[in-house]
């Protein structure tokens, strides 16, 4: 069984669900906890966990819910998660607080994608688990929609700074999701009667005051021109002093920001600029496709029409120091990029991200830079020239005029590394991909 992790759930957009609800703490805690997983098993279908997480990983059964919940039981808490061992990827993660002055219970869940809950039965079920939760566990605010259109709403502070949020929490409408709970307090901050009459699919009051709210009748269709339109209309409703026109405008913004981008990068860098979006949020990986798309690297201008004779001492020594240096590089970063011993274009790619994701030159010294990692870096790059373009060192005193001859020109990978090494941006600009798909290209 394969345990997901966040990476794992931050491959594509989610259905997202934050629940946080109140329970009697004074109750025995299977009896307090068994409506949760009877509604999940009642409702999931075939996304339903087979995988639960407690102090190991075990098949999915209530008994192993309870064993788990015991084994990570602390002074004042305890939590699991469960997954799917298969399609569609499941994280559910829950956490109990226990002997606190507030006792609390906490579902974070994620589903992926939420194109799978474009069957009406499938969301249909879902509210149905959310609502029998809601009615067993007051809340004062829940809701599920697309994790990428809630990171690009402002949430969760909405442009408070994050004392404010973390003291004020959902205390007004700040946004309305696919599916809302609204617990008593902000039912009646808005008026009962106006929150029953919100122009969407479902509204309903839940026996113990809170009022559930569904837009749509699934969750896949969020970013469609007819869910913007009805989000709006709830939105505003809810919010008399908001105009109708501005927010249906930032609605239809947030579509357009998570409308598919196809790919198309510049050749030479496309192994390493693949790479990037997915370290972006899910919610701004298409502008930055786009952005990707759109970026030209300049030429390498690290190369010499003719060569320049070795003015060393002995050119077998400095190859040597060379070969020093290479492996200073290796040393320091096979832990990190586990091809760097292939020394093949594309180790040079996986190089490239690795420093790119680790913000390299500007987290780093300069001294320490310009002294040791950019010549290393020179060096591993002149050795995959010779390795796999059949180059030719040709040493000098000067290490930038060190070349590595390939075909009928002379190229200077001390020279690149050090421009390669000046910040992010140049990582890209002079990366190290580039410039072997250069050397490659003239090498007869």
């Amino acid at each position: 069984m394969k345990a997901l992790t966040l990476r794992d759930l931050d491959i594509e957009d989610s259905l997202r669900l934050s629940f946080n609800g109140a329970f009697d703490q004074h109750g025995m805690l299977e009896r307090e906890l068994t409506p949760i997983f009877q509604a999940l098993e009642e409702n999931a279908g075939d996304w339903m966990p087979d995988v639960v997480e407690g102090k190991r990983q075990y098949k999915y059964s209530r008994d192993v819910i309870w064993k788990s919940l015991d084994e990570k039981r602390r002074d004042k808490s305890t939590s699991i998660a469960l997954h799917r061992s298969s399609f569609p990827a499941v994280s559910l993660t829950l956490y109990v607080g226990l002997a606190t002055r507030r006792p609390r219970l906490s579902v974070s869940l994620y589903i992926q994608p939420p194109s799978f809950f474009a069957e009406f039965q499938r969301s249909s079920m879902f509210v149905e688990m959310v609502r029998a939760w809601a009615i067993k566990y007051p809340t004062p605010h829940a809701m599920a929609h697309s994790m990428a259109d809630d990171q690009l709403s402002g949430a969760p502070n909405f442009g408070r700074d994050e004392e404010t949020a973390q003291r004020d929490g959902f205390d007004k409408i700040y946004e309305v999701y696919w599916l809302n709970v609204f617990g008593p307090k902000l039912v009646e901050a808005v008026g009962r009667e106006r929150m029953l009459s919100t122009p969407a699919y479902r509204v309903e009051e839940l026996p113990n005051g809170s009022v559930l709210l569904v837009l749509r009748p699934t969750a896949a269709d969020f970013a469609s021109e007819e869910a913007r339109v009805a989000q709006a209309r709830a939105h505003v409703h809810l919010r008399p002093e908001l105009d109708f026109d501005a927010v249906l405008h930032t609605l239809r913004e947030r579509s357009a920001a998570l409308a598919p981008v196809e790919p198309h990068f510049h050749s030479d860098v496309a192994p390493l600029l693949s790479r990037i979006p997915d370290e972006f949020a899910i919610s701004e990986r298409q502008r930055k496709i786009a952005e990707l798309n759109a970026y030209r690297p300049p030429e390498p201008e690290e190369w010499l029409p003719a060569t320049l004779p070795p003015d060393v001492e002995s050119q077998e020594r400095t190859r040597d120091d060379y070969d020093d240096l290479k492996e200073s590089l290796v040393a320091a970063l096979h832990t990190s990029v586990d091809s760097i011993f292939e020394a093949t274009p594309e180790s040079l790619t996986d190089l490239d991200f690795h420093f790119w994701r680790e913000n390299f030159p500007e987290k780093y010294e300069r001294k320490l830079i310009d002294e040791h990692t950019a010549p290393a870096v020179g060096a591993y790059l002149g050795d995959v020239l010779v390795r796999r373009l059949g180059g030719q060192w040709i040493p000098r005193k000067k290490l930038e005029e060190s070349q590595v001859r390939v075909g009928n020109r002379v190229w200077l990978p001390f020279l690149r590394a050090r421009r390669y090494m000046e910040s992010r941006q140049s990582l890209l600009d002079y990366s190290l991909t580039q410039f072997f798909r250069a050397a490659e290209r003239h090498r007869s």
